[in-house]
């Protein structure tokens, strides 16, 4: 694998940490969370700035932002019991799917 997917997939875990430390913060009120967020997105945009040096940023972006909402849901239904319906499951999918595309097919990926 390229060091700059490593890099992508850093930034991505760095994020999901990040938001899930967000939504145990309960609004910053809580301190260990809340300077886990800010260390999460500190290596999370410094791990994708890495990536930007030899991907496009919209596809940094897109592929990043994606794989962080699955994750996110993921963690929100097992972590804090939050459900999702079948349309939010149906639109993930085509998230994912939208990632696949980009990875499978794009030559902007810069595999």
């Amino acid at each position: 694998m390229p060091l700059h997917y490593l890099y992508l997939f850093l930034a991505v875990a760095a994020e999901t940490i990040g938001t899930t430390a967000l939504q145990a913060s309960q609004q910053f009120t809580r301190l260990g969370p809340s300077v886990l967020v800010v260390i999460g997105y500190g290596l999370a945009f410094y791990f994708m700035s890495l990536t930007l040096r030899v991907m496009p940023v919209g596809i940094v972006y897109a592929i990043w932002s994606g794989l962080g909402i699955v994750l996110i849901a993921v963690i929100g239904l097992v972590v804090f019991g939050q459900r999702l319906d079948w349309p939010a499951i149906l639109g993930m999918g085509m998230i994912l799917t939208g990632i696949l595309v980009i990875h499978l097919f794009s030559g902007a990926t810069g595999h």
